[in-house]
């Protein structure tokens, strides 16, 4: 009578790993935020990187038409016989190149506002309004993992892109100055180089996630979002001069006018007359149309000169970075509020 041999014993299959309840997957929140916003994601990315390319280029082309026009023998200064025409052509093409970087710079200003609304409402504050957060909570997904993944996706291609058009506007204004140059306290200016566009960008991430959590609707969020981020770049603008102490320059007349002034480049921010005891009035105290009346008043006041408050060129990055810091802090606070908010209301 014959046995029957035991049956080898194959060896286990490997089995792909399990992603359901016992295994959740640590990147699916962040799947579904791409998935549900990937033309946006994907418009803001290329959007910010034409910004960059548009100011490199046109500050390539300024160069150019500078290097052009100096062999022509013409000059603006003193337009000689037969370059009418020639410096006409040089100005215009100039102010061309100048109008497309004020833009640029205009749109880096108004970007975190626009985050802002984005945030609070299509991405954080519809899902809150009708309901759809509760599917994702019911994947194994908890609040802050979702909450997590609505910030984290939209940072990446934000910063990066940002991280770009700061790079090349930075890098255009550090090249020759044109025609119709652009100040470097000018706030498009400002707020489109150095790290204050990645300080702002990350602020209105913040402030759009509390809006939307604190709101809960789509509308109002965008709404008061747009409207918060906005009132934080201009009360950044308004004080921006003092973030760090100016430099004062006292103004002697002479027989060629008004001299000691501020350095070129210099952002000016206040100015004033002087007394002979060091007290300070009024730019206008004594600007009168009748001559005499005005020499009567500088004589009453005992005014001797004028003075001037200025921020020099080399305090760009110590403002850039002071100003970057609060940004930052802020930006921190509204995302450790709006985790907290999510806990108290959702556990």
């Amino acid at each position: 009578m014959s046995t029957l041999a035991p049956r080898r014993s194959e060896p286990p299959r490997s089995e792909p790993p399990r992603t359901g309840p016992d295994r959740p997957d640590p990147y699916g929140p962040a799947r579904v935020v791409v998935r549900q916003h990937r033309w946006t994601l994907r418009a803001t990315a290329t959007l910010l990187a034409l910004v960059a390319a548009v100011t490199a280029v046109s500050r390539l082309l300024t160069d150019r038409f500078a290097d052009r026009f100096a062999t022509t023998g013409c000059s603006v200064e003193h337009t000689v016989t037969g370059c009418g025409d020639t410096v006409r052509s040089y100005l215009d093409d100039q102010y061309l190149m100048h109008t497309l970087q004020s833009w640029a710079g205009l749109l880096v200003l108004v970007l975190p506002a626009l985050v802002g609304a984005f945030t609070a409402g299509p991405l954080i504050a519809r899902e809150l309004e009708t309901g759809t957060y509760r599917l994702a909570w019911s994947q194994s997904v908890s609040p802050a993992r979702w909450l997590a993944a609505k910030l984290a996706v939209p940072a990446v291609p934000l910063l990066a892109g940002v991280s770009l058009v700061s790079a090349a506007s930075t890098w255009a204004r550090a090249r020759t100055g044109s025609e119709y140059p652009l100040d470097w306290f000018d706030t498009p200016v400002y707020v489109a180089t150095g790290t204050a566009p990645v300080a702002y960008a990350l602020a209105g991430l913040a402030v759009g996630a509390l809006t939307g959590l604190l709101v809960r609707r789509t509308v109002a969020a965008s709404s008061l979002a747009a409207l918060a981020t906005g009132a934080l770049i201009a009360a950044f603008g308004y004080f921006r001069s003092a973030l760090r102490p100016p430099r004062t320059v006292v103004l002697s007349d002479s027989a060629d006018g008004v001299s000691g002034g501020p350095p070129a480049d210099s952002w000016v921010v206040h100015t004033g007359q002087l007394t002979s005891g060091g007290r300070r009035l009024p730019v206008d105290v004594c600007w009168l149309n009748d001559v005499e009346s005005q020499t009567r008043c500088v004589a009453d006041h005992d005014i001797t000169g004028m003075f001037a408050d200025y921020h020099p060129a080399s305090h760009f990055w110590p403002l850039q970075l002071v100003e970057t810091g609060i940004l930052l802090v802020l930006a921190a606070l509204a995302v450790v509020l709006a985790f907290r908010v999510l806990r108290r209301r959702h556990g």
